[in-house]
C-alpha cells in the first residue's frame, strides 16, 4: 500500500501540474458517464416502470453499480494495460525494482480524473435514496456503506483476476472490460429484464450480484434473484473477501508463468 501511495502521489502531483486540464477533464467525464443515466431517465419518459422498478428504484442500482465501479476504477483502472506491457516486454523493467509488480501496475498512470464517475454515481445514488419511500432500519443503514465497500472490492477482484489472465492471453484488455465495464453496465438495470441463466452466472460463477442487485433487493423490500434466502443480502462482504483472495491466487499464478518476450 505504501508503495502504491507513492506512485500514485507521483501521478496526481503530475496532474496537478495543469490544474486547469484537470477540472476540465473531470467535469468532462461527470457528463459523458451522466449520459448513461440520461439514457434511463429518457426511457423512462416513455414507460412508467421497468420490470415492475420505477426511475427511482432503477436509479438505486445504477447509484450502488457506478459508486463501486468508480471506486475500484479509480484504484485499480490501469490493471487493462497489463496485456501490453506483456506483449513488448515492458514489463521486466517493473520485475527488476523492489516494489511489488501489483502495486507498480495498479498506480502506473493513476488517473485522478475518474473521480469524475465517482462523483456522477453519488449524485444520482442521493437523488434516488432522497426520492424513495424506504423505511429505514439500522441494518438497511449499515448494509448501505457494506455494500459499497463490498461492491469495490468485488470489481477490484474482477480487474486483478482480469489482469492475471492477460498473462496467458495478452492481448485481452477488452475481454477484462468485457468484465468491469460490462458488468457494471449490466447492473444498472433490474435482474428480471434478464435470462435466468445469465443471473445465474453473476451470482454463483461470477458474484457481481453482490455488488447491488442482493442487497438492493433487501433495502428496497423486492424479491429476490433467483428466490435467494433473505440473509443472503448480508453476504457480500465474505463474498468479496473470496473474490480477493481468488485474485489474489490467479495473479501470483500468472506472475510466476512470465517468461517475457523472448525478444
Amino acid at each position: 500500500m505504501r508503495a502504491y501511495g507513492l506512485i500514485a502521489g507521483m501521478w496526481i502531483r503530475s496532474t496537478m501540474v495543469y490544474r486547469t486540464s484537470f477540472v476540465l477533464t473531470t467535469v468532462g467525464g461527470v457528463v459523458v458517464t451522466g449520459l448513461d443515466f440520461v439514457g434511463i431517465a429518457l426511457m423512462f419518459s416513455h414507460v412508467d416502470v421497468l420490470a415492475g422498478h420505477a426511475l427511482a428504484e432503477v436509479a438505486f442500482l445504477y447509484g450502488l453499480s457506478i459508486v463501486s465501479f468508480g471506486i475500484a476504477d479509480l484504484a485499480l483502472g490501469s490493471m487493462d494495460r497489463l496485456g501490453r506491457r506483456v506483449r513488448d516486454g515492458t514489463l521486466d523493467t517493473l520485475l527488476v525494482r523492489p516494489v511489488p509488480v501489483l502495486a507498480q501496475i495498479a498506480a502506473d498512470r493513476f488517473a485522478l480524473r475518474r473521480v469524475g464517475r465517482l462523483v456522477q454515481g453519488l449524485l444520482v445514488l442521493g437523488w434516488a435514496v432522497a426520492s424513495l419511500d424506504i423505511v429505514w432500519t439500522v441494518p438497511k443503514l449499515l448494509l448501505m456503506p457494506v455494500t459499497v465497500v463490498s461492491g469495490a472490492a468485488i470489481f477490484c477482484a474482477v480487474f486483478v483476476g482480469g489482469a492475471a489472465f492477460q498473462f496467458v492471453a495478452q492481448d485481452a484488455s477488452e475481454v477484462q472490460n468485457a468484465f468491469t465495464y460490462g458488468g457494471q453496465t449490466m447492473l444498472q438495470y433490474p435482474p428480471v429484464v434478464f435470462a435466468q441463466e445469465l443471473v445465474r452466472g453473476v451470482t454463483f460463477v461470477l458474484p457481481l450480484a453482490f455488488v447491488n442487485w442482493v442487497p438492493a433487493s433487501y433495502v428496497l423490500g423486492r424479491p429476490y434473484p433467483l428466490d435467494l434466502p433473505q440473509w443472503v443480502a448480508f453476504m457480500a462482504p465474505p463474498v468479496a473477501a473470496v473474490c480477493c483472495a481468488l485474485a489474489g491466487l490467479a495473479w501470483r499464478a500468472g506472475l510466476r508463468s512470465y517468461r517475457s518476450t523472448g525478444s
